[in-house]
């Protein structure tokens, strides 16, 4: 008994986005809380401009990439 070739690509494609998701949460997540380039004391640093800027470009591009990947 296997299982059929659409039920197989469509759980493949829900792992695949789920790890991608988390692989992006985990980065933000380590540059962000555990390097401290989300924080800032009274006014924010060039660090977290650069910080703040690549998360918003990576949140665009991983949506854009996930818009794709399920349109097919």
């Amino acid at each position: 008994m296997g299982m059929e070739k659409d039920t197989a690509r469509f759980l493949i494609k829900i792992m695949q986005s789920i790890s991608i998701i988390l692989l992006w949460m985990l980065l933000n997540v380590f540059f962000g809380i555990y390097k401290g380039y989300a924080f800032f004391d009274s006014i924010p640093a060039r660090t977290n401009y650069v910080y703040y800027f690549l998360f918003l470009v990576s949140l665009i591009g991983l949506i854009f990439y996930l818009k794709n990947k399920w349109k097919q």
